[in-house]
Parts: structure tokens; sequence; C-alpha cells
């Protein structure tokens, strides 16, 4: 039996402990009080601007800072590399407004180094289940101690043998040499710029559409395809119900729809937007939009699963390996939170499972130029 020293020992090394950093009293009250009554979550400093961050977390441990960005004196844009520079295994997750202003400075962040957001729910905090539920989600998700005591390696220049090229999956055997007519790309944690990534290297001549559901609010999600247009050279849209799919163009799921294909009687796919339930407690899901392409293109399809905490993504990749497709994922050294695609991975239906700098040339190299 364990003694009392040893159980106070154990939960010591599986605390997470936070930092809050919000320049409204109000705000890092109810953020305090809704990470503290958590067990296994301690905040640790409370503070109202990034210099009193700053000197905060060069005396104490922690693991995650939970940071606004409105803030006087030091805001949370200038705060961010400082404490990145200061601390640099500390999670950032940023906490911002859900104004257009904001969720584009949002988007900067995780370009920068934060490892997420949550959008403050236009009512205020108070009130907020959902916004609640969400942070306490996110700062387990990434204080969680093999998240921490684990040291990230640089994704290697080519992926391991054994991890790179894990055998078929005993429901799809026989590799798929179809062309792919469209490419599939589902994130969520870390995944603008992990898509940054992906898409800036992926080789101009790709011709097939590229549809992508990155798990995000309404006002990120327009956001996420303005980056997007100026990272990869190509056009990005929110997708809108009704459109025809077009060569070239990346579709982004919108905020709190779920992204579907319809194929159209007179030829030609148009995409559905579905105002269903969440799935995986996400909306927009990627399981809805691989299910749907998976009926609609079954071997003619490519799909890659990006860096996200959570299993989304992976029944919609089962139903596409049925359907014949193929299954790419980003490995765990590269991803910021190997839950996704380690679900694929580890479930042995991937093709490849590869470094985030080699996903774009991958996908060339299975589906570059015309689909046939």
């Amino acid at each position: 039996m364990k003694s009392s020293s040893e159980r106070r020992s154990n939960e010591e090394v599986n605390l997470c402990r936070v930092m809050v950093v919000d320049d409204s009293a109000i705000a890092r009250g109810i953020v305090t009080r809704t990470l503290d009554e958590e067990e296994g979550i301690k905040v640790v400093a409370s503070v109202p601007n990034g210099l009193m961050a700053l000197k905060a977390i060069g005396n104490r441990e922690v693991d995650v800072v939970v940071l606004d960005i409105e803030m006087p004196e030091l805001d949370g844009l200038a705060a961010l590399p400082r404490l990145l520079e200061l601390r640099p295994d500390v999670k950032v997750i940023m906490v911002s407004s859900a104004s257009q202003r904001d969720a584009d400075i949002s988007l900067k962040t995780m370009a920068m180094g934060a490892v997420d957001y949550v959008a403050k729910p236009k009512a205020g905090l108070g009130g907020a289940e959902s916004f609640r539920a969400e942070l306490v989600s996110k700062v387990r998700e990434h204080g969680a101690r093999d998240a921490k005591t684990a040291k990230r390696k640089p994704a290697p220049s080519k992926p391991a043998a054994a991890a790179g090229k894990p055998k078929p999956s005993p429901r799809n055997p026989a590799r798929n040499l179809a062309r792919p007519e469209v490419i599939a790309i589902g994130s969520s944690t870390g995944g603008p710029q992990a898509l940054a990534e992906v898409l800036r290297n992926i080789d101009p001549r790709l011709t097939q559409p590229i549809m992508v559901t990155q798990h995000m609010p309404a006002t990120f999600t327009g956001l996420l395809a303005e980056h997007m247009t100026r990272y990869s050279g190509r056009p990005a849209t929110e997708a809108r119900d009704g459109e025809p799919l077009q060569p070239g163009h990346i579709y982004i799921a919108p905020g709190g729809k779920h992204m579907l294909v319809e194929r159209r009687a007179a030829g030609g796919t148009i995409i559905r937007l579905d105002d269903g339930p969440p799935e995986n407690s996400c909306k927009p899901a990627v399981d809805p939009m691989l299910r749907s392409l998976a009926k609609n293109f079954k071997e003619r399809l490519l799909v890659v699963i990006l860096t996200g905490m959570g299993c989304d993504g992976l029944k919609g990749s089962e139903a596409a390996i049925e359907g014949g497709a193929r299954v790419l994922a980003q490995d765990r050294a590269s991803s910021v939170v190997w839950g996704m695609p380690g679900a694929v991975a580890q479930a042995g239906i991937c093709e490849e499972i590869l470094p985030l700098q080699l996903i774009g040339p991958a996908i060339f190299r299975i589906a570059g130029g015309e689909a046939k």
C-alpha cells in the first residue's frame, strides 16, 4: 500500500500547473475557479498582463499558459514569443473574443508557437458552459503528463521505415493505384500551422480540389481560408452550399456546419453543408466529410489526417479504406497532439505515416497531375 507521501508525490508529478493571464479581474476569476475545481489541475499564477506573466513564469513551474490577447502594458501577441523564449516547453492556449480582428490575431499566434485557442463567448464567461468545458478539455490535453515529459524531437528528413510504411490494413490488402480525384484533409489542434506547411509544400501542378475540415468556430474558418490562400498560392475559400468542386481549389469547412459532397445527375460534384448534430464533439467534424467523400469517390480519394486531439477522422478513414481510398497520417514527432493521426495510425489503416514536411510531396506523388 502506498504511503501518503508517495501518493502526494504521484499527484504532484501528474498535476497540470496553469498560469492565467487576462487583464479582466472577472475573467481571471472565472477561469481560475473553473480550472481549480478540476482534479489534477492547479492554477499557480493569475496575472493581468504580459509583463507580469514574464516575471511570474521565471520563478514558477508552469505547464500551460492561458493567455488573453487584448491587455495593457504587454498584450498577448507581444508576450507570446517572450514566454516561449523563457520556457520553450510551456504550452500556450490563446483566449480571445470572437471578433473578426481577434480571430485573425489568434491564427497568427498559432503560427508563432501557441498550441491552441479558445474563443470567448459574446455573452461573457459567466454563463458559458461550453467555453469552460472546452477550456478544461484543452488544458488537460496540453498539460497531460506524457505531453510534459516527452521531449519534442525535430521531424526527421525521412520517415523511419518502421513508422513510415505500416502494413496495409487487412481490409484493403491490395494497394489502390487509381489516381485520386479529390484530396481530403482533417486537422484540429496545431492544424493551422500544419495545414500551411502541407499546402505550401504541394507541387503547384496538382490540379485536384482539396477539402479541409479543421476544428474551428465560425469566425475563424473564413480567416483560415484567407491565410491558406496566402500560404499555398491556391484559391482557398470557406465552402458554400451548392457550389461545384473546382480543380485546384481549397475548400474549408465553415464553423458550425459539416461539409459533405453530392454527385449531380448531370455530372460533377457539389458541396453540401449539413447542420446535423456534432460528431466527436465537433462541428464541423472530419468523419462526416470523409464518409460522404468515400461514398461518392470510393478509390479515387486521398485522405490526410493531421495533428489534433481526439479521434475524429478515424471512422471516416475506415469508411474511406473500405471504399478503396488511401490514407496518410502525420507522425508523432511533428504533431502538436498525436490524437487524430495516432488513432488512424494505430488502427493500421495508413499507407504512410510521415513527418509534416513530407506530406505535401507525398500528396503530389500519389495524386499529381490531372485525375484520370
